[in-house]
């Protein structure tokens, strides 16, 4: 199992570059030609997400990308803007299908993040996302 790891600063322009080297590894790990543009769809969103988030709060702090391949092809997307909530704890960990998860968003906000984790759910074979004590993980796969 190989891992490449991607740390980028917030910069819009940064996403592109990201989505490319993501397909590049996507393809070399074998997944399917047919679900490159979904894996690229959705780790763009996810980094878009990541990048807005940073530039509101950190935006020195860098962008964070795994890509992990093995019996899948694991990507994720790490950024570093807290998400505690007024009493100081952290949310539950959301995946679809699990009492967090609304169907446009997560627990994690109702803002305009919720249609781009919504956009992510519908292109990743498998998605969760967990609150970190330094910010978001999106953990999203594809078969290989």
């Amino acid at each position: 199992m190989a891992t490449v790891e991607l740390s980028f600063s917030a910069l819009p322009a940064h996403v592109r570059t990201a989505r490319l080297i993501v397909t590049a590894v996507a393809r070399r790990s074998g997944v399917p030609e047919t679900l490159l543009d979904e894996v690229r769809l959705a780790v763009g969103e996810a980094c878009s997400r990541a990048v807005e988030a940073h530039l509101r709060c950190c935006p020195d702090e860098p962008v964070r990308l795994e890509m992990t391949d093995g019996r899948r092809f694991e990507v994720v997307v790490n950024d570093a803007v807290p998400s505690e909530g007024p009493d100081g704890t952290l949310p539950a960990e959301s995946s679809p299908g699990s009492p967090a998860w609304d169907g446009l968003g997560l627990a994690l906000g109702d803002g305009p993040d919720s249609l781009g984790l919504a956009v992510i759910a519908g292109l990743a074979d498998h998605l969760v996302v967990s609150p970190t004590p330094k910010g978001v993980q999106i953990r999203m796969s594809w078969p290989v």
